[in-house]
């Protein structure tokens, strides 16, 4: 997918129902396959791109988007720099429009605060239930054993209110410092959340 960052895979989660909610059956986990998993924040510049090559060493495939993007950019330099503080490198990357495309094949859609929960909430409403914040799941979202569509359910993703702590900063317009805080924040987070997605 052009604009998309994929990397190689192992869990996943069942689309779901139009309702928003998560079905235990059928899908790429059920049937051994990989989490198809889509970071998302605003210009798809930052931080959807930095949760993506933090996830990167996970069995996920990943891809990136923003919910309101110049299609196409490069990253910034503070973006890159970020990056390669942690020794992380994303040379190719370029920013890419959210599509129903994306959605449609994302089995668990990673938000990177709560106006892109409320996005797909009001544009997507069957993808409700498979839509987080990173740190809503990252505080809720249980270990197994439970198969990992099970756990996601049982959290009531599209009936939850969305709350301000839910938010990662965006780093866009600030200096290199703020790039390197939300970089820093992002692979705490990510760190958390990694073994829980299995």
């Amino acid at each position: 997918m052009a604009g998309s960052d994929w990397y190689p895979l192992t869990v996943s989660v069942a689309p779901p129902h139009a309702s928003g909610d998560v079905p235990d059956h059928g899908g790429a986990h059920a049937q051994g396959g990989a989490l198809r998993l889509l970071t998302l924040c605003t210009g798809n510049a930052a931080r959807s791109v930095m949760a993506g090559a933090l996830l990167r060493p996970g069995p996920l495939r990943i891809t990136t988007a923003g919910t309101h993007v110049v299609e196409g950019q490069p990253m910034s330099r503070r973006t890159r720099d970020a990056l390669d503080s942690l020794g992380l490198r994303l040379d190719h990357h370029r920013s890419h429009q959210l599509t129903d495309g994306d959605v449609e094949e994302a089995d668990l859609i990673l938000a990177m605060a709560g106006e892109h929960v409320a996005f797909i909430r009001r544009r997507y409403p069957g993808a409700a239930g498979r839509t987080a914040s990173i740190k809503r799941l990252c505080r809720d979202l249980p270990a197994a054993p439970p198969p990992l569509p099970e756990r996601i359910r049982a959290l009531g993703l599209a009936g939850l209110p969305i709350e301000a702590w839910e938010d990662v900063d965006d780093p866009a317009g600030g200096e290199d410092e703020d790039y390197l805080a939300c970089v820093r924040e992002l692979a705490g987070l990510t760190a958390a959340l990694l073994p829980r997605l299995s």
